[in-house]
């Protein structure tokens, strides 16, 4: 592949910029999917947010100013997008994030394109009830394999906040993986 100043030249080139979108969707799609389905959890909602972010970035692409990575741009956006239709649910449903996420966890369990196991279901419930974004901080880290320079220009926090909230997470995660109940007639 070119570099990425030559791509996104290709982006913003009037004669280059369908193919090189194309281009752009091949490479990132599948990516930006999971990222955006480990915040909105079903498929459903994944494909919806989905296809919002791109057309978002399409439509910004000529405001792009390339202060960071196009990759780390695009997460942004996605993100955004995410944090957007959780909050029109939220609104929609009169209810905090937090039983949005709990819906949408049950709702995962019934999910057809959900693969996960017994384990991922317990991991998916701690994370439903951590705060959200060291919830989202795991999950780009975890799943998403972004590095911390890279997760902190997504969510504008300093790096080290960043580390040790996700390393923190993880000590969490580690002590409640065997003692959480994957159905509480409460919770989920």
């Amino acid at each position: 592949m070119t570099s990425e100043g030559e791509f996104i030249r290709d982006l913003l080139n009037h004669k280059e910029k369908d193919k090189a979108f194309n281009k752009l969707l091949e490479l990132y799609q599948e990516r930006l999917y999971w990222h955006i389905r480990k915040l909105v959890i079903t498929h459903e909602n994944a494909d919806d947010v989905l296809q919002n972010t791109f057309l978002r970035i399409y439509k910004s692409l000529p405001n792009f100013q390339q202060k960071s990575t196009l990759h780390t741009w695009m997460y942004r956006i996605a993100y955004n997008e995410s944090l957007r239709f959780l909050e029109e649910n939220k609104k929609k449903n009169h209810s905090s994030l937090d039983d949005v996420s709990h819906k949408y966890l049950n709702n995962l369990v019934d999910d057809a394109f959900f693969e996960g196991d017994e384990i991922q279901l317990k991991l998916q419930r701690i994370l439903s009830e951590l705060p959200e974004k060291e919830r989202q901080i795991f999950q780009m880290k975890y799943y998403d394999d972004l590095k911390f320079r890279e997760i902190s220009d997504i969510l504008e926090i300093k790096e080290g906040t960043l580390k040790s909230a996700y390393y923190n997470t993880v000590k969490h995660i580690e002590k409640n993986m065997l003692a959480v109940e994957l159905f509480s007639k409460n919770k989920v």
